[in-house]
């Protein structure tokens, strides 16, 4: 059963990353011009993701919503515990909460496309989160686009690591 909900998660993932990268013309739009930002700035598109992800939680640490909103999609959709959240409640959580420590591992990458991928890994973060003091080992998967030349995040879920 445990294999079935893996597969299943990673299924629904995919199938999420693929609607919401179906924009018409953004692709097509990156090749006619052929300045993908991993060939202007001469990173991979895995590390300029990895570097998103990183500038993402280092906003959770400094508490800087405003940066931490404009690193994702507006029709974003984020899945935890408590289920699936739209870019607006997520924002509006964090605002009482903060990171003191992460340490990511394990990181994964899968290419979606020329501007998108999907990065996965586990965290251990300590934090404060709405005046309670919390740690927790946490499995993170997001997916990343590049929309209007910048890098958000369109879907993101978290799952309590053992």
């Amino acid at each position: 059963m445990k294999t079935r909900i893996t597969v299943t998660t990673v299924l629904v993932v995919f199938i999420l990353a693929a609607l919401l990268l179906a924009r018409p013309g953004l692709l097509a739009s990156a090749e006619r011009t052929g300045t993908s930002s991993s060939k202007s700035r001469g990173e991979s598109i895995q590390q300029q993701i990895v570097v998103k992800e990183h500038e993402e939680l280092d906003s959770l640490k400094t508490g800087d919503a405003q940066l931490f909103s404009a690193l994702l999609a507006d029709d974003a959709l984020f899945v935890d515990a408590q289920g699936p959240a739209t870019k607006a409640e997520v924002v509006k959580h964090v605002a009482e909460f903060r990171l003191v420590e992460y340490f990511m591992e394990d990181v994964t990458f899968v290419s979606l496309s020329n501007d998108s991928g999907l990065i996965a890994y586990k965290i251990t973060e300590k934090g404060i989160s709405h005046g309670e003091q919390f740690s927790a080992r946490v499995y993170i998967s997001a997916v990343w686009t590049m929309r209007q030349g910048k890098w958000v995040c369109v879907f993101s879920q978290e799952t309590a690591a053992r």
